[in-house]
């Protein structure tokens, strides 16, 4: 699958993950700087929304999106990974009311981002994607968005995260 940013293309890392995939694991930094892991979360559907930094504004739009969602769903955490440092996403969750999603960080080594996938190697940023991960760590939905720069389906991503339950 190719990805572009601003139109041109870019390169993922990582292995581009499916439907039925076991998920992999991942160490990324929580805003008070400690390790999280898939297993952290394990037992409740995931709904990892991933962007390239929270500062923008559709990456502002994609997570107070979710962030909405979050609260009407039952059992469905909502993880928002990005390379953003643990301070800006704690500073901008502070800001913007957030409340219902986990910003992560993965700017210590791209753990997440090669993983899933989504590490853009020019940018050294993760390209934007969707993953509805079950309680049994299985895949039931993938979105890498073709265009980093376009919002996701946020319906289906959040139709997949319900019926994962």
């Amino acid at each position: 699958m190719s990805v572009t940013f601003k139109e041109k293309p870019v390169t993922l890392v990582g292995t581009q993950l499916k439907a039925g995939d076991t998920a992999p694991d991942f160490k990324v930094l929580a805003n008070d700087l400690s390790e999280v892991t898939l297993a952290d979360s394990k037992g409740s559907v995931r709904l990892i929304s991933v962007v390239p930094s929270v500062d923008t504004g559709v990456c502002d739009a994609q997570t107070r999106k979710f962030n909405e969602a979050a609260s009407k769903l039952d059992n469905v955490k909502v993880l928002t990974v990005s390379v953003d440092l643990p301070f800006a996403q704690k500073r901008w969750c502070a800001a913007a009311g957030v409340e219902n999603v986990q910003t992560l960080s993965d700017h210590r080594d791209l753990s997440f981002g090669k993983a899933y996938g989504t590490a853009i190697e020019e940018l050294r940023l993760l390209a934007r994607a969707v993953f509805v991960v079950d309680s049994s760590d299985k895949i039931t939905y993938v979105e890498y968005v073709n265009e980093v720069t376009n919002h996701p389906d946020y319906d289906k991503a959040i139709e997949a995260a319900a019926a994962a339950n």
